[in-house]
């Protein structure tokens, strides 16, 4: 039987265009759910920009300081880096 996140992943890198994504989105996700993956991608914009204390993004946001600590945690200590990578490919301006 084929893993589920695997094949979520196909489905994502099939994905042709920007409204084509939107589309995909809203009908695999809930509107909590897109609020929530739409807010963390900010957190970690703003952690990256570095500006910014926990509270203050807090503030800024609305998203708990549990949350934007982990998304914290994600972004520089786990071994993941998917954050990492994308917001590196943002700044260069190159998609792979």
């Amino acid at each position: 039987m084929e893993n589920p996140l695997n094949n979520l992943v196909n489905a994502f890198t099939g994905i042709e265009s920007e409204q084509e994504m939107k589309n995909f989105l809203t009908d695999l996700c809930t509107p909590a759910e897109l609020r929530a993956l739409s807010e963390r991608w900010h957190v970690a914009q703003l952690l990256d920009a570095g500006t910014q204390s926990y509270r203050d993004i807090n503030a800024l946001t609305g998203v708990s300081t549990t949350t934007i600590g982990r998304v914290a945690r994600f972004l520089k200590d786990e071994p993941h880096q998917g954050y990492r990578a994308i917001l590196d490919r943002q700044k260069t301006g190159t998609q792979s």
